[in-house]
């Protein structure tokens, strides 16, 4: 059943049913309240003041059901207390100089130093602010296997590199490394801030570890070219945002990943990535257009963290996101927009849409993840198929228009529970809405026991585990 019929069904069988059969109709539709209320208010606006009025409380009354009393509105500002994990960007530094080719201190000398770059070569740039202005940066001259050309800070914080350019560095070359850099957008218009960085063509073998990035529609934007695709890419330790809602057309998505195989993202903190013109719908991070192979794994996505409260849709990490031009698949088809792609130990919280979203991905692994205050994991269509083992959701796992979905051991809620208040997944935790994960009282331990892994806070895996992304969200926590 398409969204619109979904939509339509719902909100009919909300106004006309009894309880029950209403609550057993709404759990068929697969409609949660977060998507279903929205959909009332616009169709109840431009009638009179009763019929308007009557479509608003219905909306808030949905919300605060499904999410809390604040209804998904703006909450305590939660940037500081994100900040003080152990994900995302730290400031200890990573990497360690290599074989330095000279302090740079300003864009001309660093433009020189990359058109000069050789394997090996570290750049480092001197404390301070630069502004790129007029053109990408350019990464074209190629590092070598175990000899990448690192273009860095010496420590998170000191280098701040302003972009006033569409693409603030573009890489077409494989082996480049980028570490403990800040990057901000700096456009007056959000057309003009399109990524911090494009890795595109032969640019396999790419990094970019614990470094801030800001203001851009995506900030990583991976694509082939020629013929030629990015492959066996790391995005590790970076932090992601957005200080205001994206007015653009364009597609808003943090890590928006086409047609490239066999990436990592790791450990990465990604928030508030609000689309505020078009379809108004965006994505913490994808992979589609037919590569295969990529891996997110340790990640906290939170979809609204600073900016709570605005109208559109936030889908968490997605597995083929929207779907895919033929023209910009590796296959020139894409008879399935992602295979053996594995989403492990992320923890995905405050999305007005579902925190997990497979669109024709086959042979998925979602292992071990933890979803708060989000519309579930959805598998959608006959070319997507799941093993889902060891997550921990608050709200359903579902298929939709033909998706082949596994199950495993998971612990779940219903979709009905979402329209009577009841959250039993979220109340596991201390104060979710405010950060803490920390478990209110004995963690809920897996049946079965665990032979290996690496929990969200980067701590093994006990053999009796708990259920979702971590076995002490306390852990996550800097010391």
């Amino acid at each position: 059943m398409r969204r619109g019929a979904r939509l339509v069904l719902a909100a009919t069988v909300l106004a006309g049913g009894g309880v029950a059969a209403g609550l057993f109709a709404l759990e068929r539709a697969g409609v949660m309240p977060r998507t279903l209320a929205p959909y009332i208010e616009k169709c109840s606006s431009g009638h009179n003041g009763v019929i308007v009025g009557a479509g608003q409380f219905a909306s808030r009354s949905l919300l605060a059901l499904d999410r809390g009393a604040s209804g998904g509105a703006a909450a305590p500002d939660l940037v500081p207390e994100l900040a003080a994990l152990t994900l995302g960007a730290q400031p200890q530094a990573a990497g360690t100089p290599g074989l330095e080719a000279g302090l740079v201190r300003d864009v001309a000398g660093l433009r020189a130093a990359m058109a000069a770059a050789t394997p090996g070569a570290t750049i480092t740039l001197a404390p301070g602010s630069y502004r790129i202005d007029h053109r990408a940066l350019e990464a074209s001259r190629p590092g070598g296997a175990g000899a990448p050309v690192v273009v860095r800070a010496a420590r998170l914080g000191t280098v701040t590199l302003q972009s006033n350019v569409p693409v603030a560095i573009r890489v077409n070359a494989p082996h480049w490394r980028f570490e403990n850099l800040t990057i901000d957008g700096a456009c007056a218009a959000h057309d003009d801030c399109e990524h911090a960085f494009q890795v595109t063509g032969p640019a396999s073998h790419f990094a970019a570890v614990n470094n801030t990035l800001q203001g851009f529609n995506a900030h990583f934007k991976i694509n082939g070219a020629g013929g030629r695709f990015p492959d066996h890419g790391l995005i590790e330790a970076n932090t992601l945002s957005n200080p205001a809602p994206r007015a653009t057309r364009k597609p808003v998505t943090p890590i928006d990943l086409v047609a490239a195989s066999d990436w990592t993202v790791r450990g990465n903190i990604i928030r508030d990535f609000i689309k505020a013109g078009g379809d108004r719908i965006s994505y913490g991070a994808f992979a589609k257009g037919g590569g295969s192979g990529n891996l997110f794994e340790r990640n906290l996505v939170w979809c609204e963290a600073a900016l709570a409260g605005q109208p559109g849709q936030r889908v968490g990490l997605s597995l083929g996101g929207g779907g895919t031009g033929k023209r910009y698949c590796r296959d020139g088809r894409c008879i399935t927009e992602q295979e053996r792609g594995v989403l492990r130990a992320n923890l995905v919280v405050g999305c007005s849409d579902v925190g997990i979203y497979l669109n024709s991905a086959a042979d998925t692994r979602i292992e071990d993840n933890t979803l708060v205050d989000t519309a579930g994991i959805d598998v959608r269509f006959t070319t997507s198929s799941a093993r889902i083992d060891g997550n921990l959701v608050d709200g359903p796992i579902r298929s939709r228009d033909g998706g082949m979905l596994h199950p495993g051991d998971n612990r779940a809620a219903g979709l009905w529970r979402s329209y009577a208040g009841l959250h039993p997944v979220r109340s596991l935790f201390a104060a979710p809405a405010g950060t803490d994960f920390r478990w209110k009282n004995a963690a809920p331990e897996r049946a079965e026991p665990r032979q290996d892994g690496v929990d969200l806070c980067g701590g093994k895996r006990a053999r009796v585990s708990a259920y979702g992304a971590f076995e002490d969200f306390g852990a996550c926590l800097r010391r």
